[in-house]
């Protein structure tokens, strides 16, 4: 009885059929120099009769590649799969320039010790062409672990524990500098702020620029810190209106905090912007349809993605790049400042 299903074709079998030896066929399919264009179009007419698929693992080891990039996010999956703008953005930024250059993405989420372990295990097998880091917490060991593997590495963001790895950022100060600039000129005198985490670059930067363009105004600082989630901006929000009830602005430092600080705002009966204006951070998509409109400071989150996957195929291709790029904000005004 013959077998249902016919052999899979070979490269041997693929030789055959274009009259020319293995060892050409696998040149050709790794896209090799040196094979004239006759012998490539006999080869690629034998692959597209025959129906032939290159086996990923043997052609890596031929070549040396995978034609995967890794995205590693030190987050559990709850914030990443939540409505956060910034994950949404870098994954849709990343993916377009990745799939423009026929590579895959993969997805990993390194929120625990274990975790940790277990991706740097995959990553020594060298089962990717580089690696993307994004939203590093802390002196986080990996981009210093992944640059002494050799591994090609870009991160989004500078690295707290000071790492030579090469980073885009954006210019958190210049964009709350902005946002702190309008609401004095708005005649605003009693501005606070919901900064973001402390162990993080965006964090730490938006909040410092918030304090020197105060300080600069000879204005008081008022601060509550959050986590970038809804939640957190609405907690921070009825701290800081039960710590000075007499506050007429803030500026949040990210938009996901900001529509939480507006709903603390609302229940208190704060009216926006009259008793109080709201500035966020990120010109996510929901920024147009709080209630007010939110102003904000637009980052290029989607640029931001579109710039790493860039940077890392340049570096996976062996050529040399800029170890520091930062991208320019934009304050968008609205209906909420």
């Amino acid at each position: 009885m013959r077998d249902a299903h016919p052999a899979r074709p070979t490269l041997e079998t693929v030789a055959r059929l274009a009259g020319v030896s293995r060892a050409t066929v696998s040149r050709v399919i790794n896209g090799s120099v040196g094979v004239t264009s006759g012998v490539r179009e006999a080869v690629d007419r034998a692959v597209d009769q025959l129906g032939y698929v290159p086996n990923p693992a043997a052609r890596s080891l031929v070549s040396r590649r995978t034609d995967s990039i890794a995205l590693v996010v030190p987050e559990p999956a709850t914030r990443m799969f939540s409505d956060d703008a910034f994950f949404t953005g870098i994954l849709r930024g990343i993916g377009q320039e990745l799939e423009a250059a026929d590579k895959q993405l993969v997805l990993l989420l390194a929120s625990t010790p274990a975790s940790h372990h277990r991706i740097m295990r995959y990553l020594r097998s060298r089962t990717v062409d580089g690696v993307i880091l994004a939203s590093l917490h802390g002196a986080d060991p990996l981009p210093g672990e992944l640059a002494a593997m050799g591994v090609p590495v870009v991160a989004s963001g500078r690295q707290l524990a000071g790492s030579a790895v090469p980073y885009i950022d954006v210019d958190h100060a210049g964009g709350v500098k902005a946002a702190i600039e309008h609401l004095l000129t708005q005649g605003r005198t009693r501005i606070a702020t919901i900064a973001g985490p402390q162990d993080m670059v965006a964090g730490i930067d938006r909040l410092a620029g918030y304090r020197d363009a105060l300080a600069a105004a000879g204005r008081r600082s008022l601060v509550e810190i959050g986590d970038f989630t809804r939640e957190s901006g609405t907690s921070a929000m009825r701290r800081l209106l039960d710590d000075e009830p007499a506050l007429d602005a803030v500026f949040v430092a990210s938009d996901l905090m900001a529509e939480g600080a507006l709903r603390a705002l609302r229940q208190a009966g704060r009216r926006v912007p009259q008793d109080v204006a709201v500035v966020g951070f990120d010109d996510a998509t929901a920024a147009r349809s709080t209630e007010p409109p939110l102003t904000t400071v637009r980052q290029p989150i989607h640029e931001t993605g579109r710039m790493l996957a860039q940077q890392v195929l340049k570096l996976a291709a062996g050529e040399d790049i800029d170890p520091a790029l930062i991208l320019p904000t934009e304050l968008v005004l609205r209906e909420s400042a």
